[in-house]
């Protein structure tokens, strides 16, 4: 293990609830310095003032991004919308930081499907056939070595590690996967929207982007490396009640037996951010809350050919900003689970 002075962390977008969380569990983090926190519309702000649960913890203001020396910094956090690490990712590579974007703008590895799901033409394709893919339970050797990471999103994290272990195992059939998934309202992103205001989402459940989801092509590109060949999917995600958490219920065809428990305990054995419940369990959405886990259960109805697993997450944490500084560790050397042995939050 490399020994190593206090990392300088700099977060660009510290005001969304991806920024506050990597604030939140970067506070606590023994071997992190907080030394910039981005913000063009806050900028002079005490982070403080801004979230009153960082007081004492985090006594930083938001600066400019222009005028915010990102240089000094070990590894710079995006914790932007889609669009902006890319405009500023080589720069900071050129000077020897490491990035880890929390946004999409390096996950698809096909810049011309990238463009064409989000819309705006790419700045720097030739640093996403660098940028390696944050998911550790699939990628771990290449996230070690990596500049450039690409941190997973929400849903394609419950998705891939649900399906990993039936993939690898190559005993269901990959032509035909399905991913029923759940999200809470912060998945959304701390903006006005009216879909989410309370009066709207309160109450309600609905299923959206049946059509085709953002997070589609991430998912298939991540599971069909999984399996060595290209996957069909059908993806549907649904927007819940629920400030946090994300459930996805996902259903794959059986091609031959198997000890459905012994493999997904074997598989995630060495994982301490995966958990499988024993058999017949139905994982919650509040058991992992505020948690960098993944709850796993794995069913086989009747006794028939399909398989059911159950995978929740929380979509802050190890959806986001948990898996990021989980990237972080194993980028420079840490032990893979500092700062993140946070026991879930009940009620």
């Amino acid at each position: 293990m490399t020994t190593i002075a206090k990392l300088k962390i700099g977060i660009v977008g510290g005001t969304g609830y991806t920024g506050v969380e990597l604030l939140r569990l970067l506070a606590l983090h023994p071997d992190a310095e907080l030394v910039a926190i981005t913000s063009r519309g806050e900028a002079g702000l005490p982070v403080a003032d801004m979230f009153p649960s960082l007081r004492g913890y985090v006594d930083l203001s938001f600066v400019d991004p222009a005028s915010a020396d990102l240089g000094v910094c070990d590894v710079v956090f995006f914790a932007t919308p889609n669009g902006i690490a890319m405009q500023q990712a080589r720069a900071l590579l050129e000077k020897g930081v490491r990035v880890i974007d929390l946004a999409a703008d390096f996950r698809i590895k096909d810049v011309a499907v990238w463009e064409k799901w989000y819309g705006m033409q790419h700045a720097c394709p030739d640093l996403i056939a660098e940028a390696v893919y944050g998911l550790p339970e699939f990628n771990r050797e290449q996230i070690r070595h990596a500049r450039l990471i690409a941190n997973p999103g929400c849903y394609p994290t419950a998705v891939q590690l649900g399906f990993m272990p039936l993939l690898r195992a190559g005993i269901v059939d990959p032509a035909n996967l399905i991913a029923d998934a759940k999200s809470g309202v912060s998945g959304a992103g701390r903006k006005a929207e009216v879909h989410t205001l309370y009066a709207e989402a309160g109450d309600n459940f609905k299923a959206y982007g049946v059509g085709g989801h953002r997070h589609l092509p991430e998912i298939s590109q991540g599971l069909s490396g999984i399996a060595g060949q290209q996957v069909g999917l059908t993806f549907v995600p649904h927007l819940t009640p629920l400030i946090r958490g994300i459930h996805g219920t996902l259903y794959a065809k059986l091609k031959a037996p198997c000890d459905l428990q012994q493999l997904f305990e074997q598989s995630y054995r060495d994982e301490f951010f995966v958990d499988v419940l024993p058999r017949g369990a139905h994982p919650e959405t509040r058991s992992v809350r505020a948690s960098n886990q993944c709850r796993i259960a794995v069913h086989q109805p009747q006794g028939g050919d399909t398989v059911v697993v159950l995978s929740v997450i929380d979509n802050l944490v190890k959806g986001a900003a948990g898996q990021a500084v989980q990237n972080m560790n194993i980028m420079f050397g840490l032990p893979e689970r500092t700062g993140l042995e946070v026991v879930p939050l009940l009620p």
